[in-house]
């Protein structure tokens, strides 16, 4: 058995979904795991918590520059050091143990809400009657439904979301939340996102989840077509961005940075329907006004603000 490497980062908890994101996308990454703590007699004895852990198969280039620079490009895109915590770096080869079976030993199921359930695909789980099961595997892409702002939406599709409505999930990541949608019974979704890397983990999530075919091809659409799914499809995924988006939706997600969502704001209202719900999502509580103030702008109700923890999603209608 060869040897792994586990690469150490000292983050805030909370951008543990950005974080593993990005080491899933740079590095031959075998998983990871935020925090371990160890109880004796019920008194906790250590923990790491704040300390994200990556097992890496091998070292194509340097985990820790390409962290530093990660880094820097979020403080570019309005993160503070506050939030993303201090980032220090360790990286350490470890012998003769099966890194890759090992950090799965800390994932569980995570219900969402009494209706959602989200279970890692190597777990045997019974669902209770009218629960919804999504089977995911944590860290194959950035939405993994651990995180606060990934079950925030899913609580706003379950709440907001009609059945037969056509739903986009803009910044689809690992597809999460267009899966969701469609077990609970929209007509069709649309999934999108600007990193090349995740649309093959959408088609494959979605057909692990049974709600795409496997012997079809997915997404084979001409881009910013959005034309639905066929041919059994009830889920499209392609490389795209929501200003090149034609068609309009019933519901849409879109789970982004707290500035990208201002940014676009003007975009995913043209994607709406006329009396459209759209929940945004990826916003922590202190960004929350800028946020707003694009929702102002654009002439969107605000419906609801969920919170979770330091998180915040904001539901509105066209």
């Amino acid at each position: 058995m060869h040897n792994y490497y586990e690469l150490r980062i000292s983050i805030n908890p909370e951008m543990e979904d950005i974080v593993s994101d990005i080491c899933f996308s740079n590095f031959d990454c075998e998983g990871v795991v935020l925090a371990e703590e160890a109880y004796k007699d019920l008194e906790m004895t250590s923990t790491t918590r704040g300390t994200l852990r990556v097992f890496l198969s091998d070292l194509d280039n340097n985990p820790i520059e390409v962290l530093k620079t990660e880094r820097e490009l979020l403080k570019e895109r309005g993160f503070t050091d506050e939030e993303l915590g201090s980032w220090e770096i360790t990286l350490d080869e470890k012998e003769n143990q099966d890194w890759s079976k090992k950090w799965k030993e800390k994932w569980t199921v995570t219900h969402v809400s009494d209706r959602i359930a989200v279970v890692p695909s190597w777990l045997d789980y019974e669902p209770k009657e009218g629960e919804i099961t999504i089977t995911l595997d944590p860290g194959c892409a950035f939405g993994t439904g651990t995180h606060q702002t990934t079950q925030l939406c899913m609580k706003a599709i379950e709440k907001y979301m009609h059945k037969g409505d056509e739903m986009a999930d803009i910044g689809t990541g690992s597809g999460i939340l267009a899966i969701c949608a469609v077990k609970f019974g929209a007509k069709s979704a649309y999934g999108c996102d600007n990193d090349e890397t995740v649309i093959d983990v959408c088609k494959e999530n979605a057909v692990i989840n049974g709600v795409n075919p496997p012997s079809n091809p997915q997404g084979a659409g001409e881009t910013g077509c959005a034309n639905g799914a066929g041919n059994g499809q009830k889920i499209v995924f392609e490389l795209n961005t929501a200003d090149k988006i034609t068609k309009k939706f019933d519901f849409v997600c879109a789970n982004i940075l707290h500035n990208v969502l201002a940014e676009i704001m003007g975009d995913l209202k043209n994607i709406m329907k006329d009396g459209a719900v759209m929940v945004l999502s990826g916003i922590l509580n202190e960004k929350k006004p800028i946020v707003l103030e694009a929702v102002e702008k654009h002439g969107l109700k605000l419906i609801e603000t969920m919170t979770k923890d330091q998180w915040v999603a904001l539901v509105v209608q066209k």
